[in-house]
């Protein structure tokens, strides 16, 4: 196996403003620098007062050169969504899809890799933990690619709903998000797959030195690449795949306390338990203050966000109607109580109850959950729900909850605490992704 390339979204619009330093080469064959703009109209890209099905800019044959995006959508839907100018290497194409244009931008996988780990988190972070990131944003992106190939050659639509999946069932709406199965590109940019910023996010000599380290190897599983996960902050306890996603249990995702000291796990599954277990500040890698390691691990943006192993919100009865209403589009009347119905092995919510004076339905999986409950992404759904009266019904909700993100895989903050203990990446794996080897794809 070669090296392969890989196609990346960035993004869409009407329009799309970009510039090249130095001199490209268009698909149409003309040499071009400086700043340029490509207009959606009629069907066509219009570039140059001439229209277009598809344009593709590459940079001159041994030059080492970039384009610029302009406003470039980070954290799409997140607290911190903003828009930048980036930067990328390799070759810029221009597509249409529905009644807009995209940017997609070619590049080798490596190359792709050492800017995903640089984006992910902090290029400055402990050469172990970018290490080990580089080997499962690899494994991620092959097994994605490898999935899409084989739906390709059953002649399955790329585009098809796969990847998402809900049911309405004796009053309860049960949905779960997966990355989003492209038509045109093999992954986006942002969190949504993983999160790519071509040279945007400077790539420190620690980072390629980890891309180079570890150049095509993969995390397997029984002669399969694995699906290797990873959110910020696990909370202290791993989830298991089935709880967010697709119900396909993968043996190299389970139920473990993210610690070496501490290997007893309460069956935090138990709602007594989960309650103890989440209300307190049980000992693991994560659970962590340590701001040096947390600016390795985190983005300034990213850093916006100062709690990760416990947090708390708190919504008044108006507060929380109102949400639930905008972000369900369900009028359940006032709020009477949210109920915990399933839990995961990490305490996550899999399935919530929600009471009103409407209507009661019950929620999942844990994204579901998450986006009804705040304005962008709750942190997570590993929380407890306590109630103030004002008169019969609550006048105030407050939820007390555990880590940021799923849970499932690797989990960044703790990485980055046994990267710092001097764990090597081999370790960091074999703690996140058990049962799995580490193999070489390509050289």
């Amino acid at each position: 196996m070669t090296e392969p390339q890989i196609a990346v979204g960035i993004l869409s619009g009407k329009e799309i403003e970009f510039s090249f330093p130095i001199k490209f080469i268009s698909s149409v064959g003309t040499e071009i620098a400086g700043t340029q703009k490509a207009i959606y109209q009629n069907g066509k890209i219009r570039w140059q007062e001439k229209e277009y099905d598809e344009l593709s800019f590459t940079p001159q044959q041994g030059t080492h050169t970039f384009f610029e995006l302009k406003n470039v959508t980070i954290g799409i839907n997140f607290h911190w969504e903003r828009k930048e100018i980036q930067k990328f290497k390799g070759e810029l194409k221009i597509i249409i899809e529905g009644e807009q244009l995209t940017a997609i931008n070619v590049i080798a996988i490596e190359e792709y890799l050492t800017s995903v780990i640089s984006s992910e988190m902090s290029a400055t972070a402990s050469l172990e933990l970018l290490k080990a990131h580089a080997v499962i944003s690899r494994s991620w992106l092959l097994n994605k690619l490898r999935i899409e190939n084989d739906k390709l050659k059953k002649t399955m639509p790329s585009n098809s709903a796969a990847n998402s999946q809900f049911s309405i069932l004796n009053s309860q709406f049960i949905k779960w998000y997966d990355h989003e199965a492209h038509k045109n590109f093999d992954v986006c940019a942002d969190d949504h797959c993983q999160r790519y910023q071509g040279i945007t996010r400077a790539s420190t000599p620690q980072a390629i030195e980890a891309v180079s380290a570890t150049r095509g190897e993969v995390l397997m599983y029984k002669g399969a690449i694995c699906d290797a996960r990873f959110s910020k902050c696990c909370g202290g306890a791993f989830e298991e795949f089935q709880n967010c996603w697709e119900n396909v249990k993968h043996p190299y995702l389970i139920r473990q306390r993210d610690s070496k000291t501490e290997k007893q796990l309460p069956d935090l599954t138990i709602e007594t338990e989960a309650d103890k277990w989440i209300r307190t500040s049980p000992v693991a890698f994560c659970n962590t203050q340590d701001k040096k390691i947390l600016s390795q691990v985190l983005n300034n943006y990213d850093q916006e966000t100062a709690d990760f192993y416990r947090w708390k919100v708190s919504y008044s009865q108006q507060e929380l109607s109102e949400l639930i209403h905008q972000r369900s589009g369900i009028d359940f009347g006032q709020i009477i109580d949210l109920i915990p119905v399933e839990r995961g092995t990490s305490g996550r919510l899999v399935r919530l109850k929600i009471v009103g004076t409407l209507r009661t339905l019950i929620i999942g999986k844990e994204l579901e959950i998450r986006r009804t409950l705040s304005t962008s992404h709750l942190y997570s759904s590993a929380f407890v729900v306590d109630k103030e009266y004002g008169n019969e019904l609550p006048s105030r909700f407050i939820l007390t909850g555990a880590g940021w993100g799923h849970g499932v895989g690797l989990c960044q903050i703790g990485a980055a605490v046994m990267g710092e203990q001097g764990y090597k990446y081999e370790e960091i794996l074999s703690h996140y992704y058990p049962g799995s080897t580490l193999e070489k794809q390509y050289k």
